[in-house]
């Protein structure tokens, strides 16, 4: 369940949220970012990941998130925990809007390794692009957000 905004806008001023961050690898070791069109993180490339809902459980809301993040629906079982991380920004989604609050997330970072013919049909409504990245230039790129770095 989604909350309407001015609600949704007093839980990120008053408490962390919980997520899923997806780091998808392909075999060769490439991972996949998209470009951030939305706060935080705006305009640095990231993983795809999403908030866990009130009354979702983990399997469900992996479920979810791999669909609506890559196009495809992966379960749970079949990746890896990478632990637990803290993100914390100085912004938030509603920092367009004026002195919109700043953001604590917490995060369970998962690690999916696709078969060698698996193809992703992510969607633009969090980021701009998409491209796979050799894990040397991500661990180095200013271009990709330190939350994102600090997976590898």
């Amino acid at each position: 369940m989604w909350l309407d905004l001015p609600t949704f806008n007093t839980v990120v001023m008053s408490t962390p949220l919980v997520a899923i961050d997806l780091i998808v690898r392909k075999p060769n070791g490439d991972t996949l970012l998209g470009l951030r069109i939305n706060r935080p993180a705006y305009g640095f490339w990231f993983v795809p990941g999403g908030r866990i809902q009130k009354n979702e459980t983990l399997d469900d809301a992996f479920r979810r998130l791999t669909h609506e993040e890559l196009g495809h629906t992966f379960e749970r079982a079949d990746a890896q925990l990478l632990g637990v991380f803290e993100h914390f920004y100085d912004d938030s989604v509603f920092a367009n809007a004026g002195n919109g609050p700043d953001t604590h997330y917490v995060v369970l970072g998962y690690c999916l390794t696709l078969a060698e013919n698996q193809v992703l049909e992510p969607p633009t409504e969090q980021h701009r692009h998409y491209r796979w990245w050799p894990l040397d230039e991500l661990r180095y790129s200013p271009r990709v957000h330190e939350n994102t770095r600090a997976y590898f």
